[in-house]
């Protein structure tokens, strides 16, 4: 195993074929969706219960739940998920490298088959589903996964999120904005309640085209928020740079 946590900016190159993190490093050539902003938001973001599982769902490359090992207690395990059999393997290779190794479990499996055996245990589950309906195939199989919801739609990651979750859990998701008002309406329609919200537009003054949820069983108050990731120069603005302080190189 590799451990890079010791390592400082200036030692830690970055390599191909991949994103470098200050602390870890994600192989994504045999990933079909590659590293990309929104699972960093989703990484970066999620809410963290003081205790309990977490479970990826559709975990890619593994971005997501290295970021929430990095960002937890050493007590916190995380198990992540990930249908296509090339995108599970490396995510499971770049776990082996990093320094939480013995806290991340990798799954190449289904959802369905994969909650009916461990029903209840989570207090947070991240999701950074498919979104597109089915239309014109890309050029490999592995892509269409990746893209489309016909493999996890997204009532099907609602209802196995309902099963998976332990009292007072949360399941927060990443969507393009439209999709994201019609999940959290379909949600709200299955007896969820949104807790937080965070509508996310690339500058202030530009339309919203993400937005961040975390919805729970449970009635509450939803919090809601804003978030611009870039200042009108171009620049990060200060609060996506607060999220990404401990994750980006050179930040």
């Amino acid at each position: 195993m590799v451990n890079v946590s010791s390592q400082s900016n200036a030692d830690f190159k970055p390599r191909r074929g991949g994103f470098t993190f200050k602390q870890f490093f994600v192989g994504h050539d045999r990933c079909a969706m590659k590293v990309g902003t929104d699972g960093v938001l989703l990484g970066a973001w999620a809410p963290l219960a003081q205790s309990g599982k977490v479970l990826d769902i559709g975990c890619g490359s593994g971005l997501i739940a290295l970021m929430l090992a990095q960002r937890s207690p050493a007590e916190i395990h995380i198990d992540a998920v990930e249908l296509d059999t090339a995108a599970a393997e490396q995510a499971q290779e770049n776990v082996l490298q990093s320094p939480w190794s013995q806290r991340i479990r990798v799954y190449a499996q289904n959802i369905e088959d994969f909650a009916q055996r461990h029903a209840g245990r989570y207090a947070l589950i991240v999701s950074n589903p498919p979104y597109f309906e089915p239309s014109v195939a890309c050029r490999d199989r592995a892509r269409d996964t990746a893209r489309y919801t016909e493999t996890l739609p997204h009532d099907l990651l609602l209802d196995c999120a309902q099963r998976l979750l332990g009292d007072n859990g949360q399941l927060c998701v990443v969507l393009p904005y439209a999709i994201g008002e019609a999940f959290a309406a379909d949600a709200q329609r299955r007896g969820w309640h949104m807790a937080l919200r965070v509508n996310v537009s690339d500058r202030p003054q530009t339309p919203r085209h993400r937005m961040l949820l975390s919805l729970t069983r449970e009635p509450q108050r939803c919090v809601e928020n804003d978030l611009a990731i870039k200042q009108a120069d171009g620049s990060y603005s200060e609060a996506f740079r607060a999220l990404i302080a401990d994750f980006y190189l050179f930040y």
